[in-house]
């Protein structure tokens, strides 16, 4: 039964106001500024949907493929929900919370003075109603830490994107790019197969030495050897674009890929603010909302310097009469504050952690943008001087070749240059490969230019 009706919690006077970071120079802030006003390879607007640029339905398909079944996506949205949930938690402690009860008791006979009495019964049912009243905040700054902590996780989630599509796409490279070398390998192979049959007639009819038959053989050997190692690498990349999707490895190779050329942006990709490619990369927006969730966290910590306040209320029919109560409810922690003030010390230091992890991951971001721009223009002048090369190589195979027929020159000479034209084009192949995962590199360091936007659920 039903003997009393009280008040279900307390609700706290605690905390100040919301608080935010306070402003701060923050060193990273100047050197984006130093790093935006030298001189690099200007990049213009990053689109969304960053991997279209390559203008390749293949690879489209294999990026909405892996955005649409990626197991690190799918814990990325659970940790979102949760982080969802955890607000209208703390959205809704700022409500008047309320509590229904009832009970049933029965009377024995045994407490009758006549055997003859009947059983009595007695109902009761009762409301309880508690407000706090949050003059100092403590409801108001968690809230803003639950709503930091819910966007602090949107950008986690969109980074999982990134790091999904960025893999899908350097996947698709490296398939395509190592697809193009084994051709280049096995036609290089073929034609130094070829080159050593005829050296093996010529030494037949006495034309050549056995040393001409060993430098062709070694050759031949040499190009048919880098094969095996380029089919691993086409074999891993389509494992890779397997699991992206959450498929089994194995059901990789029946993806039924086409690509035989490395995929390349042939518009101009350009990068042009600073704090906008801050803004863009999700690792430095979850970075500044975990410091402003830290930041909040103080304020809760803070509040319980001061009274809570309760207000509660209750009413309901107990054995047989009603009842209504109104109670206030008063709780502070006075004069030992000591354990108030121990947690205000450590948010305190949770925020200037937060902080020095943010000013670290944008220093981090610069670093990895300057890095990746270098990387790509050092590649993209080496692969211009390869494909150079390999014209220079063909033309001196071609006039050795013309030399060795004429007999103004011995069959070393041909193969010495079949030898260069070899290495020139597995070269040029390499580092078309290597120019494609740099640009890569690239668009990811730049957060792949992605922006939070409607989710696909």
């Amino acid at each position: 039964m039903i003997r009393r009706l009280t008040p279900l919690a307390a609700i706290l006077l605690t905390g100040c106001m919301a608080t935010t970071p306070p402003p701060q120079s923050t060193p990273s802030t100047g050197v984006a500024a130093r790093f935006m006003a030298s001189e690099q390879t200007p990049i213009a607007d990053i689109p969304a949907d960053w991997w279209r640029l390559y203008d390749d339905p293949e690879l489209d398909a294999l990026v909405r493929a892996s955005l649409a079944a990626n197991t690190d996506l799918r814990v990325a949205y659970a940790n979102l929900d949760g982080a969802r949930a955890a607000l209208r938690g703390a959205r809704a402690a700022q409500l008047p919370q309320t509590n229904i009860e009832s009970g049933l008791t029965v009377d024995g006979t045994r407490t009758q003075p006549s055997a003859n009495a009947v059983p009595s019964t007695d109902w009761d049912i009762g409301a309880t109603a508690s407000w706090e009243i949050d003059l100092f905040g403590r409801l108001r700054s968690g809230a803003l830490a639950a709503r930091a902590d819910m966007e602090a996780q949107e950008a986690a989630k969109d980074g999982v994107r990134v790091a999904v599509v960025a893999d899908t796409v350097l996947a698709y490279v490296d398939y395509c790019g190592t697809t193009r070398a084994i051709a280049v390998a096995r036609e290089v192979a073929a034609a130094h197969a070829h080159q050593l049959s005829l050296v093996q007639a010529q030494l037949d009819a006495g034309e050549v030495s056995p040393l001409e038959v060993s430098q062709a053989a070694s050759l031949a050997a040499g190009s048919r050897a880098a094969v095996p190692t380029l089919e691993a690498q086409r074999d891993n990349a389509l494992y890779r674009l397997a699991t992206l999707q959450g498929r089994a490895p194995v059901e990789g190779k029946d993806l039924g890929l086409t690509c035989d050329v490395v995929p390349q942006v042939n518009s101009s990709v350009t990068i042009a603010d600073g704090m906008a490619l801050l803004q863009r990369r999700p690792d430095i927006r979850e970075a500044e909302r975990k410091l402003a969730a830290a930041a909040a966290r103080v304020g809760v910590a803070r509040a319980d310097l001061y009274p809570r306040i309760n207000l509660g209320g209750a009413l309901g029919l107990l054995t047989g009469a009603f009842d209504v109560a109104l109670t206030p409810l008063i709780s502070w922690s006075f004069p030992n504050q000591a354990p108030a003030r121990t947690r205000i010390a450590q948010a305190s230091a949770t925020e200037q952690a937060a902080l020095a992890n943010w000013d670290g991951l944008v220093l981090k971001a610069l670093r990895e943008l300057s890095t990746a721009l270098s990387l790509y223009e050092a590649e993209a002048r080496r692969n211009h001087d390869l494909a150079e090369a390999a014209s220079e190589a063909q033309a001196y195979a071609r006039r050795a070749a013309a030399r060795v027929r004429l007999g103004d020159a011995p069959g070393l000479l041909q193969i010495d240059a079949e030898r260069s034209l070899a290495t020139a084009r597995l070269q040029q192949a390499q580092s078309a490969l290597l120019l494609g995962q740099a640009q890569v590199a690239l668009f990811r360091s730049m957060g792949g230019g992605w922006q939070s936007g409607t989710e696909p659920r």
